[in-house]
């Protein structure tokens, strides 16, 4: 029978006489310096800057990034987008998900490494904590120790400081939905709306627990991504590697010796790759699904080696038909497939975005009434309009209607002027001569812009005469 091991780290599971499962063990990741450590904290800086303060950024003097659920209006600097435009929400969702797909067939997992939201929180969170607790060393020093003052102060303050950050986030996400200025001064006064402070706190919760507590447990049980990325994978894709054929067999030793007369590889199994890795993963023993691709332990070898003397790149981004003598390939079917429909789906989608239709048209037809003869022998139906005004400026719309020889509007007024962003509602009346009209017939209403005549829609309508 086979003794139950701890997945991680190879040692024996404690055999408590009823669990086969091994009790998680917290990581605690070792600091690091290096050129994929500052590209990293670049990252983190730059999408948490994005995501805090674009909220308070104004264009044209209201919000310029705000999901107005309430409204119905998507404001994005000076694009409104409409519910009528969600097929564009469709396009930026296979957009990304393509993206996904093509960079890591190239590259593996960036996005977990450099741009994944749950990697961002989690660097903040251990920054956070290591700040107030100290090093590796010393937090895991800190854990171990009975509760003295000193750990009392310690935890407590890094406890207050992630709750107010996890509360901050809550507020800066609600703040794309709900205007943020009112929304922070709601707060700071403890009169924030019922719905908005469940959403402040739900968003700030979910943040603490997963960037605070859960953090790598996160990547390793509960992400897919990390499931299905062999399939995107290929012998060229970029990967962290350990170069086996140059490190092994591994093995403590003085720095003037020479390793190679007593029979050693590069790697003087100092573990200080597993020490760094946020997953807590020996990346000695292979690509693995736990790895997020932060690059930690490349620059945690890369400092060993120029320690010791050794040429950089023991561990480093490479391809397996690299690591094997053979010439690795860029262009290949499933990137050109990748790249090829990047560029239609976003070209496509690009410019439909750019020349959509600003003027949107809803034709209900008054159900209390078939029809009714008017004193000119004339059959009358009766319609109500919503005419939409996509844009931000104030247009004038013209009406005109088709689809029957004599059909004609009644009215005074054929057009009007409508406000950016408004929904002008208006009842017509469309005539048609009874001696040239029975049962039911297709007719079009069609909205031009008085502005820009290039601008109209077509909607169709029945019309309701006697048999």
């Amino acid at each position: 029978m086979n003794t139950p091991t701890d997945d991680r780290s190879g040692d024996p599971a404690p055999d408590d006489g009823q669990s086969f499962y091994a009790k998680h063990a917290k990581v605690y990741p070792r600091e690091v310096k290096g050129r994929f450590d500052r590209l990293r904290r670049t990252a983190v800086f730059a999408l948490l800057g994005l995501f805090y303060l674009i909220p308070w950024f104004t264009w044209d003097g209201r919000q310029a990034v705000l999901f107005d659920l309430p409204a119905r209006k998507f404001w994005i600097f000076g694009l409104v987008l409409w519910p009528q435009d969600f097929i564009f929400l469709t396009w930026l969702l296979i957009l990304l998900g393509l993206c996904l797909f093509f960079f890591t067939a190239m590259a593996g997992r960036l996005w977990c490494g450099y741009a994944c939201p749950q990697t961002v929180w989690t660097e903040v969170f251990v920054w956070i904590e290591a700040a107030i607790e100290g090093d590796r060393a010393k937090r895991m020093k800190l854990d171990k120790a009975p509760w003295t003052a000193d750990k009392l102060v310690r935890k407590a303050s890094k406890q207050f400081v992630w709750i107010v950050f996890s509360l901050w986030t809550g507020l800066s996400f609600v703040g794309f939905f709900a205007p943020i200025v009112p929304l922070t001064h709601s707060l700071l006064t403890l009169a924030l709306d019922g719905w908005a402070l469940f959403w402040t706190l739900f968003y700030g919760a979910a943040t603490y627990a997963n960037a605070g507590y859960m953090r790598e447990q996160v990547c390793l049980y509960m992400c897919p991504y990390a499931r299905f990325q062999s399939a995107m994978f290929d012998r060229d894709t970029l990967i962290i590697t350990y170069d086996t054929e140059r490190g092994e067999p591994r093995g403590a030793r003085a720095r003037s010796t020479d390793h190679r007369a007593k029979g050693l590889g590069d790697c003087i199994d100092c573990t200080v790759c597993v020490q760094v890795c946020p997953t807590g993963i020996d990346i000695r023993k292979g690509l693995q699904y736990e790895c997020i691709a932060c690059s930690a332990c490349i620059d945690a070898c890369d400092a060993v080696m120029d320690r010791v003397g050794y040429e950089r790149g023991l561990i480093r981004y490479t391809t397996e038909n690299a690591l094997a003598g053979r010439a690795s390939k860029i262009l290949r079917p499933r990137t050109l497939v990748y790249a090829t429909l990047l560029s239609l789906i976003f070209g496509v989608g690009l410019t439909a975005l750019l020349t959509r239709n600003t003027v949107g048209l809803d034709v209900i037809r008054d159900r209390g009434a078939l029809y009714r003869e008017t004193s000119h022998d004339e059959i009358e139906n009766v319609y109500f309009l919503r005419i939409i005004n996509k844009d931000q400026h104030a247009h004038t719309y013209r009406l005109e209607v088709e689809g029957l020889e004599g059909v004609h509007l009644d009215g005074k007024s054929l057009s009007w002027r409508v406000d950016g962003g408004e929904v002008y509602s208006v009842a017509v009346r469309v005539e048609e001569p009874l001696k040239s009209v029975h049962g039911g017939h297709d007719i079009h209403f069609i909205l031009t812009d008085a502005d820009q005549p290039s601008r109209r829609v077509r909607e169709k309508a029945r019309f309701i005469a006697p048999p």
